[in-house]
């Protein structure tokens, strides 16, 4: 599916556009996700910070491996996703594992037809934030989230690290100069897709950059977990691959 340019939606550029619509990228989604022990690490987080049944958002659902795992368990789901072809996979997935998932269509920047304070829980992961365009739509996305989650609703968050020596050291220090000059494109890398397409572009944080978003959104921090490239608990910089954050709505 091609559109020009100017009719992207907001936060979404020409190189994750092409991703989301990449048909071989759907068809091996689900074998990514089940070789990844960081897939593992970041549901295993949810299971601990959603401890009993509730109304469940997975915002960038992908092939609907959150929803599924937890629909299973009792919670009711809605996955909003921006790829029709995630979607598709996402709703045969779930008939296979015998759940029923609400799944929506929509862009995480505009969530407006989502009722307020309709969920207990919500999650963004495997870096989908990083994924939008610009700190400002980046904002409206944690917005969106603390709008819809119930007072004490809780919200997990995923974000890789821009400190991560995996990078390069000539990338992090180039992305820590930036930062220190608040420069819109401290964190933006941008590699080619194994998909084709154009390059896409991942936002990475540093742990810093994520809980002031998550405060300015008017949540409380309870914990801030940083995990290795593994999915292991890690706490130096360098050696954070990425971090779970929660949030909380207060009561």
């Amino acid at each position: 599916m091609t559109i020009p340019d100017w009719q992207l939606p907001p936060g979404v550029d020409r190189g994750l556009w092409d991703y989301l619509h990449s048909g071989e990228m759907v068809r091996g989604y689900d074998d990514q996700m089940a070789a990844s022990a960081l897939a593992r690490a970041d549901v295993a987080f949810c299971e601990n910070t959603f401890p009993t049944p509730g109304r469940l958002l997975d915002l960038g659902c992908g092939t609907g491996r959150l929803c599924v795992h937890f629909a299973a368990r009792g919670y009711e789901c809605v996955g909003v996703d921006l790829s029709d072809e995630m979607l598709v996979k996402a709703e045969e997935n779930a008939r296979a594992a015998g759940v029923r998932v609400e799944w929506r269509k929509a862009n995480l920047v505009a969530l407006g037809d989502l009722p307020e304070g309709s969920f207990n829980y919500a999650a963004c992961l495997f870096s989908t934030l990083g994924m939008v365009r610009s700190a400002e739509n980046r904002a409206k996305v944690m917005a969106n989230v603390f709008r819809v989650l119930r007072p004490g609703g809780r919200f997990v968050l995923h974000v890789h690290n821009r400190g991560f020596r995996g990078l390069g050291l000539g990338r992090v220090l180039v992305h820590g100069w930036r930062g220190l000059l608040r420069r819109a494109d401290a964190g933006d890398i941008s590699m080619p897709q194994a998909y084709g397409g154009a390059p896409l572009t991942l936002h990475h944080f540093s742990r810093r950059e994520a809980v002031r978003l998550l405060s300015a959104a008017r949540f409380a921090i309870p914990e801030v977990q940083g995990l290795g490239i593994r999915g292991e608990p890690r706490r130096l910089p360098w050696r954070v691959y990425g971090y779970l954050l929660v949030g909380e709505r207060a009561v």
